[in-house]
């Protein structure tokens, strides 16, 4: 499951912040995850609670989704991205592999299946707060 593999990142990428701002206890921690990755939030929150260390053990993790935006190479056209109207296998897929969406989404206006993704894709630390 890919929830551990980016519990165990986020948990990494903390430690390392917490390390150069000298915090000897975290006691939040913002997560920003793009709508894309399409985590299982209770699987994630899970690893998460598993994976802290000690310095993180009142630490309240904190989890927003950002919304994935996707905009059209060839009409510019923009538009949101909606797991809903996936099928379960295609939302598997995307789920895992992300940088697959391109084989299964096309834009809504021209059919083009050449798009960027503006937001919404990936996992980030918005902000931690900690003693130090």
């Amino acid at each position: 499951m890919h929830e551990w593999a980016l519990a165990e990142a986020v948990i990494t990428a903390a430690q390392q912040i917490a390390e150069k701002e000298k915090l000897r206890e975290i006691r939040e921690v913002d997560i920003k995850i793009g709508e894309l990755q399409q985590v299982e939030r209770d699987i994630f929150r899970f690893a998460l609670s598993q994976l802290k260390p000690a310095s993180f053990k009142n630490a309240k993790f904190r989890i927003s989704t950002a919304k994935t935006t996707l905009k059209c190479r060839v009409c510019e056209h923009i538009w949101l991205f909606s797991k809903s109207k996936l099928d379960e296998d295609t939302a598997e897929a995307i789920h895992f592999v992300p940088e697959v969406a391109h084989a299964y989404i096309k834009c809504p206006k021209c059919g083009s299946p050449d798009f960027e993704i503006s937001e919404g894709r990936g996992v980030w630390l918005e902000n931690i707060k900690g003693v130090r």
